[in-house]
């Protein structure tokens, strides 16, 4: 059955989702502060192109200013906004969702309890999104670097809600998304999402702190080391609140978390070190918000595993020094330059 979708935010993600769910039959809606965007979106409609044939969708745009005229009887909203703008976007949302209807969080780090104080937890729903890799460097074209994880045994899409129950609604939102990818519903919504917190927190502070790309660091020795030592911090934090976390990165957790042994480190190096020249050198989310003078989200990516490391007493000197590094790149004060990489290194006293 089509459902009556609104997408507050139509960037990378609110794009691509919202493309494959209009081209589903769904009547979806797109809600932007890009004004060229929009335009563009009214004008011409998406492109989408990616690891599937390219095609065109034409779903409704609308003016972030213009929200306010927008009907009261959505069946469901997803906020896909940077995770900074997720209290507004969460507002507006909400506004516009019938009394039954309910708010997907579909944005990295971690969303959801700020999704809830503005919805409440019985109106909202966690999506985390695993290796997906989208991006949207010109109004209207969006464009996935990651390939598909269907029929891989990789389920790129998880939608949990906040108590674990797996739910109708839940089934019915990963049945719908089954259009992009492998989808499914989870009882493991806060594992899940810390999962993707450590995946993000390994590769986009690099690329934004550096500049260079997902190929380029994986080939560097340093670019290896601070991956490790990311990965490993935030897995430590995740598995110390008590968290069941999938893997990540092709790794469990607890193998993350032994990289302080040398042979944990050695093998999580010799698995990230690239095996053939050329591969794909993708920029991460935080990598094109620095290209594109955005601030980052790096206080509520790294800047969580911090917080929470302090509260369970789990040291984290990298994630502390890569996020200082990122705000001075926020702040304009320094530049992307491979060379960040080792000063954040010397300056966690690696």
């Amino acid at each position: 059955m089509a459902k009556k979708i609104l997408f507050v935010g139509a960037g990378a993600i609110g794009s691509y989702i919202g493309s494959f769910l209009s081209r589903a039959g769904h009547d979806v809606t797109l809600v932007d502060p890009w004004a060229e965007n929009v335009e563009t979106i009214r004008k011409k409609g998406i492109s989408v192109t990616g690891p599937h044939d390219p095609f065109e969708a034409h779903p409704k745009a609308f003016h972030l200013g213009e929200s306010q005229r927008l009907p009261r009887d959505f069946d469901l909203a997803f906020v896909a906004m940077k995770v900074y703008d997720t209290a507004w976007a969460a507002q507006v949302a909400v506004r516009h969702i019938k009394p039954e209807g309910f708010i997907v969080a579909s944005e990295n780090c971690w969303p959801d309890p700020i999704v809830a104080s503005v919805a409440g937890a019985s109106r909202s729903l966690g999506l985390i999104m695993s290796k997906i890799g989208v991006a949207l460097w010109k109004p209207g074209q969006v464009e996935r670097g990651a390939e598909k994880g269907q029929g891989t045994g990789h389920d790129v899409f998880r939608v949990g809600e906040h108590d674990g129950r797996i739910t109708a609604r839940a089934k019915e939102v990963a049945e719908m998304l089954k259009v992009i990818d492998g989808s499914l519903a989870t009882d493991n919504l806060w594992g899940e999402r810390w999962s993707k917190l450590c995946a993000n927190s390994t590769g986009n502070p690099v690329q934004a702190m550096s500049g260079l790309g997902s190929f380029e660091i994986a080939s560097s020795e340093v670019g290896r080391a601070i991956t490790i030592h990311l990965g490993a911090e935030s897995a430590r934090v995740g598995l110390a609140l008590g968290y069941k976390i999938p893997k990540f990165n092709g790794n469990t957790a607890e193998q993350w978390a032994a990289a302080d042994q040398r042979d944990g480190y050695d093998k999580l190096d010799r698995q990230l070190t690239p095996t053939e020249a050329g591969g794909r050198n993708w920029r991460s989310s935080m990598g094109q918000d620095v290209t594109k003078g955005r601030p980052t989200e790096i206080d509520y990516m790294n800047g969580h595993v911090v917080m929470k490391g302090r509260e369970v007493g789990v040291r984290t000197p990298v994630s502390l020094a890569t996020v200082e590094m990122v705000r001075e790149i926020d702040a304009g004060t320094i530049k992307p330059e491979a060379k960040n990489i080792e000063t954040v290194l010397r300056r966690a006293g690696v």
